[in-house]
């Protein structure tokens, strides 16, 4: 199978789940919603037709049970319950455990013989089978007055019998004929996918291998499942490469072979509501046509540059290639530009998953919570989306956990029974903020400060100097929690130093606030893309360095620097800022050397051997100077993060590749 088609395949059946699974949320919120319901149809019966297009009926088989089961309720003939919801929800989470295998092997190993036996009971005894439905072992019939319940049929001994437990409507026969053609299986192809647009394709005559080689006679035969037999015929004049087709009514000749119950003897993968609702890596974007065409003509311009830069060098034209390096600049600005958007993914591709994950474990936790999106159109790079998946995940399942009460309690608190956690997502400028609250029990501040004295994270006497906010951020500590007891939700307190490291790694913030009794918001901010950023170069003895820009708020000479109690420091705005030397910190040969001006707890001069430079950085990221000995140009540079045994180094964010050859260190101020 063409690897293409089947990455599309899988790709497209993501999303579809996703929307499957918030569609069924819709309903089970809302059982009137027939929008959402139609949705519900609309989707199962896409999953179903695809499953099938590319041969993996085992799946199109369950789609196809749960389409059945959902036209019910969707027509009125079944009620929208708990058990009936249950069920389908553990129908969707084996079809998502199918494409993961699909993804991962090429080929789906789940059984779904069990949960199709499971459907089609519920279906054909109603409401107060879904509740027992899973136990059922039995190979008898759930309703013994339906014919079509199982079976094969059984024409001549040339056709092919079928399993009939997924019809829902008549079998079928159909005899196409293609007509004169020199290729008889590219066009027994294209017919029978023209076909599988209009009906399900139960079986064929000869097998679909051989027909689609051409080996097969004059005509060959299909059996599908349709609703009318008039409507087959007509419907089969508008299919391609189709000639004629003789149409036959064969669900007469149906013989039941009793082997209904087999199928439920042996279960599949367990995937019924034990889906980790974990987000995969991004490997597919969807590109608007006009980015490709602007990236068409700027390749087409960078093409005509080259061919103007290679003849002004050949000739010797300086001005000529002076002017050539300038359009190049522009158009290399612009490339960059336009490919950094395509790379810009919504965030609903990451928190789409997000509602099904919070109603299954509200339900494990016995709790009842209201969880809405906002800003989900908001675009981040693919990268950063990718990386922040779980620990968003995980800090909404903190506020599930840790910060929604129970209702019992919440209602003895004058709250109401259910709790409200919202993701909210924000552009500003060239930053994503997004933020999860929850109207839960707050963080408990005497709590916080009795576990930091635990853990000796912080003294008593340094608590007290803290505000709320900074005992706030102390649950970002490695190993710090404050839970009474280890849940699978919460897990064992290593969750919050893995949501920071990753926001940090990404050049971003996490910080928490929170009012005892009312909630809890944690907000990260984010940088919208990574992938190239504008620095200020450095020199520090014989090695040079280099920091971003948006981390510069000042540049100063050393002059400025003062000494107390042993340490350098600068004063700003009355604000005292230590001064860390870059050369001490990083242990640089050939770096100047600096001789101490006095001591004591008072504001001196300190003496300089050269003329050291001081470059301040700005409040909100740290309050601290950087000594260096020059301070060199501003240039944007493509950054690339540390990886295997130099991974958070502390101090250095990833390595830039300058144009000469040379390779510099990007520092990270907040780890210095």
């Amino acid at each position: 199978m063409d690897d293409q088609y089947l990455d599309a395949f899988i790709r497209e059946s993501e999303e579809e789940i996703t929307k499957l699974n918030n569609s069924l949320l819709d309903l089970e919120s809302d059982p009137s919603d027939q929008e959402a319901m139609d949705q519900i149809f609309r989707t199962a019966h896409t999953l179903k037709g695809n499953f099938g297009a590319m041969g993996f009926e085992a799946a199109s088989n369950l789609a196809h049970a749960m389409e059945d089961l959902l036209d019910e309720m969707r027509q009125g003939e079944m009620e929208v319950t708990p058990d009936v919801m249950d069920l389908i929800f553990a129908g969707v989470d084996q079809i998502e455990v199918i494409v993961g295998e699909i993804e991962s092997d090429g080929e789906p190993e789940t059984d779904t013989d069990e949960m199709v036996t499971q459907l089609r009971a519920v279906l054909d005894d109603g409401v107060e089978a879904a509740a027992g439905s899973a136990a059922t072992e039995s190979g008898s019939s759930a309703s013994s007055s339906n014919d079509q319940s199982s079976g094969s049929v059984d024409i001549d001994p040339d056709d092919v019998a079928i399993d009939l437990g997924d019809v829902a409507d008549k079998v079928v026969h159909v005899e196409v004929d293609v007509g004169e053609t020199d290729m008889p299986g590219v066009d027994a192809m294209f017919a029978m996918e023209g076909i599988e647009e209009l009906f399900e394709i139960l079986d064929s005559n000869p097998s679909r291998a051989d027909i689609e080689d051409g080996d097969y006679d004059d005509t060959f035969g299909l059996f599908i499942d349709a609703d009318d037999l008039g409507r087959v015929d007509a419907e089969m004049e508008s299919v391609g490469k189709v000639e004629t087709a003789t149409v036959t009514d064969v669900t007469d000749k149906v013989q039941d072979d009793g082997a209904a119950g087999d199928a439920a003897s042996t279960s599949g993968t367990d995937s019924d509501g034990e889906s980790d609702h974990s987000v995969d890596e991004i490997k597919s974007v969807r590109v608007d046509v006009d980015q490709l065409d602007d990236l068409h003509g700027l390749v087409e311009q960078l093409v005509t540059s080259r061919i103007k830069l290679r003849r002004a060098v050949e000739q010797d034209d300086l001005d000529s290639a002076g002017e050539t390096l300038n359009e190049l600049d522009k158009i290399t600005a612009n490339l960059q530009n336009t490919v950094m958007d395509m790379r810009l993914i919504p965030l609903k591709k990451v928190v789409g998953k997000f509602p099904r994950m919070v109603r299954d474990l509200s339900r494990e936790l016995g709790k009842e919570v209201d969880f809405e999106i906002e800003g989900e159109d908001i675009e981040l790079d693919r990268t950063i989306l990718t990386e922040i998946s779980d620990p968003l995940m995980h800090i909404i399942r903190n506020s599930l956990d840790h910060g929604i009460e129970p209702p019992e309690e919440r209602e003895q608190k004058g709250k109401p029974r259910e709790g409200q956690v919202t993701l909210r997502a924000s552009r500003e400028r060239d930053h994503v903020i997004i933020q999860v609250v929850d109207d839960g029990a707050g963080l408990d501040v005497d709590a916080i400060k009795k576990k930091a004295i635990e853990k000796d994270v912080r003294s008593p006497e340094e608590l007290e100097t803290m505000d709320n906010s900074a005992i706030y951020d102390l649950v970002f500590h490695p190993g710090f929690s404050t839970a009474d007891e280890v849940t699978d939700t919460s897990g064992r307190g290593v969750g919050m130093d893995v949501v920071h490291d990753t926001v940090t790694q990404l050049d971003g913030s996490v910080n928490v606030d929170s009012t005892p009794g009312e909630g809890t918001t944690v907000s990260l901010r984010l940088p919208v893309t990574m992938a190239i950023v504008k620095v200020l170069f450095v020199e520090v003895g014989d090695e040079e360095y280099g920091i971003p820009i948006k981390n510069v708020d000042e540049i100063t000479r050393t002059e400025d620097m003062k000494k107390i109690n042993d340490q350098q420091v600068i004063k700003h705005n009355d604000e005292i800022y230590p001064v860390i030397d870059l050369g001490e910190a990083f242990n640089v040969p050939g770096r100047a050397t600096a001789t101490d001006g006095g001591e004591g707890v008072e504001l001196e001069e300190v003496e300089e051997a050269g003329d050291g430079m001081l470059v301040r950085i700005r409040e909100s990221e740290r309050q601290v100077a950087l000594k260096c000995d020059s301070v060199n140009a501003q240039e944007e540079v493509v950054v690339k993060p540390l990886e295997g045994i130099l991974s958070g180094t502390p101090g250095l964010s990833g390595t830039a590749v300058l144009g000469d050859g040379n390779i510099v260190h990007i520092l990270d101020v907040v780890t210095l």
